[in-house]
């Protein structure tokens, strides 16, 4: 059970100097939080380095003074770049849950450079998917480091944070990373078989007087943007872009978020990261843009994750042209109401409407999604979400069946107060012209998570007919189950920390056809954690898929698909990822097996090199070799991504990305140069040029991007 902690965060009125120094008096008669216990690499003692958290508040802001002590000051910062991640660096990171309600929690942190992060977090912090990082609000520190420690002052003002007005006691825990005693340490004790984030295992910050009305800004965020590029594919004139909006946030009632957007610029400065894909389905990729950022949980955490999900945000500004390729589809103007409506009730309202492409037989398309969301019991949750894509005129190219889709969900989320017992269970039906059956796809999941056994069982069905044009549908037709059992093993001396078994069948069914089988996959699985934060890891997969249609899987032109049929596999591998305290570390993961009807050998790799904290390099390699039988194409597929990342200070960054992929025959460059002038305002050069590299390396696309952005809160 978790620990029952508390501290006071006194009302001042004493004007405090953010210099690192904590020499107010007011800081000298606040209560701190300390006795930090273990997390790695036991939970069972205290930590060595205790760090001292103290807080006061006025009526505008919550000031943070940290003391974060240490054996040295051989401190490892990677990068000053903000929006860190804190593995294998020196950091500690503070968690707010401002509603009380082991749901979702404000995170800010900060190392010994005083480089700052802020980021989200849902579903309770039971899956790493929960956290959101692409979420920014304005805040200052300012962190002196000394030889044994480092002090971090924060000014955080009330209106970053959501809150009732009135409220007197917030749920709150930290987590300390200490990488030269090789400690991770949090305030509230978190049992090892939880995440060191999760919200079950909190103290209490009490405030000394009721929370007042949050005089929350009204943020005003234009930008403007110029494009120049050439296409050489398509062998057209070099054109340009000029573009210009902007977003406008604002609080209402110190709970609810009012975002309004229009003509919004949703170029992605920092490009996506490319896959090699060797299956039959679409890959999703993280939503990066900040207009669906926050409260994200309440649209995007329906249904399955993997096969199911109704509503994918970034299918919005998206469509497909006559060829059937992705293109950006511009929208003309968005809103999108989100938050707590009160104690127990969130709400999430989204309406964005994208225009026409006559060009591209694109009809201009109203997409709206209504959520609302109730608390039950500690730390559980009932959910409806009603979607609807509609296009708003009538266009000869529109067939009758497109001319709306609509999806009505309920989801139920389980949490138990100690985290013991998780699950999900949704029902879902679309609504599309001219189908009346077989539109349906539900499933469910509970999972028991002790110290020594995690055990799953969970299962979905997708109807033949089950359709959500926002959402991302890997298939249809399937009935799935994909339980799975862990047995966790802690050793008592020895170089192994941790140590678990896990099997995991896959099974999935095809109803339509009389519930023929139609692929499994049964995943063994040994994992180890060392002592030195290293990890190694041994697989083996067993899988079984019938091919309902030919399917090419090497992406060899004039290939031959392979035919219809069933196919059996084998593949086993390991993986190992070195201390990534190092200067150089690396991870490796190869697998040798059966692929389909030949062979595969698979070779993942990354190496990280840092000159900290301005200086870091890496290139991921993914090598696949198929070796299929005659007429079937044998195929080589390279993806290596080398990145170089400069940071000059904490406003002025400078990262290269190149990828070369052979499977999309393309070699790309992408160098971005920022500049933060201001808080959370930017300005941004961009260079990306892509190749053709399969039978001489030729230019294939080439632009130059300009973009200023400026936050301004009024």
């Amino acid at each position: 059970m978790a620990q029952t902690k508390s501290f006071e965060v006194k009302y001042i009125s004493e004007t405090i100097i953010l210099d690192g120094q904590l020499n107010e008096s007011s800081w000298s008669k606040a209560k701190p939080a300390t006795d930090f216990w273990n997390y790695f690499p036991t939970d069972s003692l205290q930590a060595k380095q205790q760090p001292v958290i103290k807080m006061l508040f006025d009526d505008t802001n919550l000031y943070i003074g940290i003391k974060v002590n240490a054996p040295g000051n051989e401190f490892i910062v990677p990068s000053l770049r903000r929006d860190f991640r804190a593995g294998g660096s020196d950091n500690i990171t503070l968690l707010f849950d401002t509603f009380n309600d082991g749901t979702n929690a404000f995170i800010f942190g900060s190392n010994p450079e005083g480089v700052q992060r802020e980021m989200l977090l849902s579903g309770g912090g039971t899956e790493l998917r929960g956290f959101n990082m692409a979420w920014d609000t304005k805040w200052r520190n300012e962190t002196v480091a000394h030889d044994d420690h480092y002090i971090s002052e924060w000014i955080i003002p009330l209106s970053a944070f959501k809150y009732r007005e009135g409220e007197t006691k917030w749920r709150f825990n930290s987590y300390h990373f200490d990488t030269q005693d090789n400690e991770n340490n949090t305030w509230v004790r978190i049992p090892q078989n939880q995440f060191i984030f999760n919200l079950a295992f909190m103290g209490d910050m009490i405030f000394e007087k009721p929370l007042g009305k949050s005089k929350s800004p009204i943020s005003i965020i234009p930008y403007v943007n110029e494009l120049v590029g050439k296409d050489y594919e398509s062998d057209t004139p070099s054109s340009s872009d000029f573009k210009y909006g902007g977003d406008v946030k604002m609080t209402i009632n110190n709970s609810l978020n009012l975002d309004l957007t229009i003509n919004p610029d949703f170029s992605q400065v920092e490009v996506d990261q490319q896959v090699t894909n060797l299956t039959r389905f679409e890959v999703s990729l993280p939503e990066r843009r900040q207009f669906f950022i926050e409260n994200s949980d309440l649209f995007n955490d329906f249904g399955n994750a993997r096969d199911s999900n109704p509503f994918f945000s970034r299918r919005i500004g998206i469509a497909t042209d006559l060829d059937g390729n992705n293109i950006e589809n511009d929208i003309i103007a968005g809103v999108r109401l989100s938050g707590k409506l009160n104690n127990n009730m969130r709400i999430g309202i989204l309406n964005m409407q994208t225009a026409e492409d006559k060009t591209n037989e694109i009809a201009t398309t109203n997409n709206a999604l209504i959520t609302a969301q109730y608390k039950l019991f500690k730390r559980s949750n009932i959910s409806l979400m009603f979607i609807n894509k509609q296009a708003t005129k009538d266009y000869d190219f529109t067939s009758s069946d497109d001319r709306y889709n609509r999806v009505f969900g309920i989801d139920y989320r389980l949490a138990s107060e100690d985290n013991t017992w998780t699950g999900k269970y949704y029902f879902h039906k679309s609504f599309s012209p001219n189908v009346n059956s077989n539109d349906l796809s539900f499933g469910a999941s509970t999972e028991y998570n002790s110290r020594n056994y995690n055990i799953r069982l969970s299962g979905l069905f997708v109807g033949d007919n089950f359709r959500s044009d926002l959402g991302f549908i890997r298939r249809t037709d399937i009935f799935k189950i994909n339980p799975q059992f862990t047995r966790n093993f802690w050793p008592k001396k020895g170089p192994l920390q941790k140590h678990s078994f896990s099997i995991t069948p896959i099974f999935i069914w095809r109803p339509e056809l009389n519930f023929e089988n139609s692929d499994y996959t049964i995943i063994s699985r040994w994992e180890g954690s060392l002592q030195n934060t290293a990890n190694l890891q041994f697989e083996m997969f067993n899988r079984f898929i019938h091919l309902y249609d030919e399917f090419e899987p090497t992406g060899v032109d004039n290939a031959i698909p392979l035919p219809i049929g069933d196919y059996y596999a084998t593949t086993i591998g390991a993986s190992y990822r070195s201390d990534r305290r190092k200067i150089l570390s690396y991870s490796i993961n190869p697998s040798v097996g059966r692929f389909f009807n030949g062979d595969i050998f698979t070779l993942n790799a990354n190496l990280n090199y840092r000159f900290q904290p301005h200086f870091s390099t890496s290139i991921q390699l993914n090598y696949n070799n198929i070796n299929l039988p005659d007429p079937y194409s044998d195929a080589k597929l390279w993806l290596i991504g080398p990145r170089f990342d400069i940071t000059f200070n904490k406003n002025l960054f400078w990262a290269t990305f190149l990828q070369y992929n052979n499977q999309q025959d393309n070699f790309s460059v992408n160098t971005r140069l920022q500049w933060r002038f201001a808080p959370l305002s930017d300005l941004f050069l961009v260079y990306n040029d892509n190749y053709f590299v399969e039978n001489a390396f030729a230019p294939k696309t080439r632009s130059i991007n300009l973009k200023l952005t400026y936050w301004l809160n009024i």
